[in-house]
């Protein structure tokens, strides 16, 4: 860890309160040269760092950081290595790079601008530079196929629950990866999967992200004005994305950690497609039934106007009314 880190850590732990440089100096075994040296480079990359007889104090700010993060990442869960960029292209691909070069387990690549961001089948989205949260973690799981689904389904439990428990603003869940508020897209969701082909089994998978964090509505494009919005979009915000972010993989550990399907009951209630009357391309042949429920593998059954029944892991489901 660099002085720089080390101070900036220093300061958030003790914030509200003032420290004083020669304690930095002291615990760090640096000079006060040094420490007024880091304090000048962290105010100039944007952190509120009051300063006065007393000392200094760190106030809250959105700025990206990794000591941020950590400091409200639970004991609990597992130690992460995080990467934190100024931009990217994409996350995903990074850390499907972090996986080929043997990189740790538990890698998290998070940037402050995605810069060719894109979701399911390709396609793009709107990013917003200080405005979303764009990270993808690397996992390795040395796990079959059929538990690949059971990754984004957590994903968007732990996202839904970590927003709601520390902003209070109620979500909602279209199967299989977005999160929704007041009907509108907030977050997608994207998993994929690198195999040994000997074992068949899932040596690494990437679980990526976008999360429109505090986008003013007018700011997105008019196209998707009706269609996507973000937790803050009318307000400020009331916590920091260092703190969401810590929260949602704090959550999500705790999840994985559980070993159970409770995790199910709760995306089933979230849910607003059950109930609701989809319709979906199979095969490449349409269909429309009513999504009766999510089964335990996280699949989506449709029943058929004809009575018969549809099983969905995966592909694109689009709801024709929503009452």
């Amino acid at each position: 860890m660099t002085v720089k880190s080390s101070i900036l850590s220093l300061l958030m732990e003790q914030s509200p309160a003032f420290i004083s440089g020669e304690e930095m100096a002291q615990q760090l075994n640096v000079s006060r040269t040094a420490i007024w040296k880091a304090i000048n480079e962290l105010k100039k990359e944007g952190h509120l760092i009051n300063s006065d007889r007393k000392g200094y104090q760190y106030q809250s700010s959105d700025i990206l950081s990794i000591e941020g993060i950590r400091l409200h990442l639970a004991k609990e869960t597992p130690e992460l290595s995080i990467k934190l960029l100024s931009s990217s292209s994409s996350t995903m691909k990074d850390a499907k790079l972090a996986a080929l070069d043997g990189e740790a387990e538990n890698t998290l690549v998070i940037a402050d601008m995605q810069e060719a961001p894109k979701g399911r089948f390709g396609r793009p989205f709107f990013a917003s530079k200080g405005g979303g949260i764009y990270m993808s973690i690397l996992l390795r799981p040395n796990q079959s196929f059929e538990e690949m689904a059971q990754y984004t389904i957590i994903m968007a439990v732990a996202i839904s629950e970590a927003i709601e428990a520390t902003t209070g603003i109620t979500t909602e869940i279209k199967w299989v990866n977005d999160i929704y508020k007041d009907r509108k897209k907030i977050c997608g969701i994207l998993s994929e999967a690198m195999s040994d082909v000997e074992s068949g089994q899932i040596t690494n998978i990437v679980i990526g992200m976008g999360i429109n964090f505090s986008i003013k509505q007018e700011e997105f494009p008019k196209d998707i004005q009706e269609k996507a919005t973000s937790l803050f979009s009318d307000q400020q915000p009331t916590l920091t994305r260092n703190e969401l972010i810590a929260a949602i993989w704090n959550r999500f550990y705790a999840i994985l950690d559980k070993n159970n399907t409770d995790f199910l009951d709760y995306y089933r209630r979230k849910s607003f497609v059950l109930g609701k009357e989809v319709t979906f391309t199979q095969a490449g042949t349409p269909f429309n039934g009513t999504a009766e429920t999510i089964n335990e593998q996280g699949e989506l059954i449709v029943r058929l106007k004809d009575g018969t029944q549809k099983i969905l892991s995966s592909g694109e489901v689009s709801l024709s009314e929503i009452k």
